[in-house]
């Protein structure tokens, strides 16, 4: 069988980052940067007033204290967004506003707190250092200065530096399109009853949140059934509309196993056993590409709803990471210590068992405690939802005791 390792190398070649596009700023939200983002003015662009209050000379209120305040004439009024130019002289004063452009020949903003808040002669109870509560031309970031770097995701932070700097529009790579669709004659849509020996169909919709949560666009298809003709006309009519095809279900080595039975005889799709538990079945590949149009990655997961929860988080994330621009990294991982034993792993295969992660600052080797849940089944979905971490169980152990300190995978939105 196959390593995790050498099945994401190969999942990783299937795509490049996606050919970046210029966008308004707030479109560009959650794309990652293309280019490095340089400041074409300095910010902020001129001294300017960090407070409202009163712009001096600071000498001139050296020596203010309230038994003794300084008494400045009032010559200007300075609002934020003025453009006339001002100027004060020594023994003078100005009003003004947070944000205003401090007037030529001031040297300092007293705030109004230390003053009477006089408009005509204002009493200065406090003295003030030269610079005090200035914001000074350049002060954060110089002209010509690289305020972001190629790669980095465009939170709300980096798209106020941007929009500071006077960006408009901005290059991105976009948001990978993926869709989404499952397979299986079983399956009823939630909402519609059953019927004998059906199931309500839950894979698309548990990996279209996942892939929401990645920062990518999701589009599920809903699901198929299990006719072969049917399976690669939906599957030719989507590719239009995607950058990823992810499906579920039909890749093991069952008599209905649809999906592998069609995909199989492209060529280009190829199906593997991982050494991993949950998740041994896999398929990778490309659909598409004829005639010069570009071809499109797809990945199809097993159908037990546990082996294709954890199919993404160890193969998909990282493919629509590199679609994405970033560089693909694996999973977050700390050590922690058991708190109940783990009775049983298949000797041979990787094991990715559902769990509890818990902080305990008392608790040596970084503080991490974690329990496995009981329930394992790879269709077993109630335990998945209290899960927040996965215990990973190496490949030559198949028991561990109690207190042994392992290797955790925490999964996105884990606290």
């Amino acid at each position: 069988m196959k390593s995790v390792e050498q099945h994401v190398r190969d999942v990783l070649e299937l795509a490049k980052p996606l050919d970046p596009v210029e966008t308004d700023l707030l479109r560009a939200h959650g794309s990652v940067l293309a280019d490095p983002a340089t400041s074409p003015a300095a910010l902020p662009p001129f001294d300017n007033s960090s407070m409202d209050g009163y712009a001096v000379v600071a000498s001139d209120v050296a020596g203010a204290a309230p038994e003794h305040p300084a008494r400045l004439p009032v010559v200007a009024d300075i609002p934020a967004g003025d453009t006339a130019a001002h100027e004060i002289g020594p023994g003078q004063c100005a009003r003004i506003m947070t944000g205003a452009p401090l007037p030529s020949g001031a040297t300092a903003v007293v705030p109004v707190e230390w003053t009477d808040g006089a408009t005509g002669e204002v009493a200065v109870t406090r003295a003030a250092r030269d610079g005090n509560a200035v914001r000074r031309a350049g002060e954060d970031v110089d002209a010509g200065t690289e305020v972001l770097r190629a790669g980095v995701r465009l939170g709300a932070a980096e798209l106020a530096v941007l929009a500071a700097t006077g960006c408009g529009t901005v290059r991105v790579h976009p948001r990978p399109r993926v869709v989404v669709l499952s397979t299986g004659e079983e399956l009823v849509e939630p909402g519609r009853p059953l019927g004998a020996g059906q199931i309500h169909e839950s894979n698309s919709f548990m990996l279209t949140a996942a892939v929401l949560d990645a920062g990518c666009a999701a589009d599920r298809y809903g699901f198929i059934g299990d006719e072969p003709d049917t399976i690669a006309s939906t599957l030719e009519s989507v590719l239009d509309r995607a950058d990823l095809v992810l499906t579920t279900g039909g890749v093991s080595m069952g008599a209905y196993d649809a999906v592998k039975e069609v995909l199989s005889k492209r060529g280009t799709v190829h199906f593997e056993k991982v050494a991993m538990q949950p998740g041994m079945p896999q398929g990778f590949g490309v659909l598409g590409g004829a005639e010069g149009t570009p071809a499109t990655p797809i990945l199809t997961l097993p159908g037990n709803p546990v082996s294709s929860f954890v199919s993404f988080h160890l193969f998909v994330r990282p493919l629509l990471d590199r679609m994405r621009g970033l560089s693909p990294a694996p999973p977050p991982m700390v050590r922690a210590r058991l708190s109940a034993p783990v009775a049983s792993s298949p000797s041979g295969k990787r094991s990715f068992l559902r769990a509890a992660l818990a902080y305990d600052s008392t608790v040596e080797d970084g503080g991490y405690t974690v329990l496995p849940a009981t329930r394992q089944g790879s269709h077993q979905l109630s335990a998945l939802a209290g899960a927040n971490a996965l215990v990973v169980v190496p490949e030559p152990a198949t028991e561990l005791a109690e207190g042994s300190v392992v290797d955790v995978l925490r999964l996105p939105g884990a606290s």
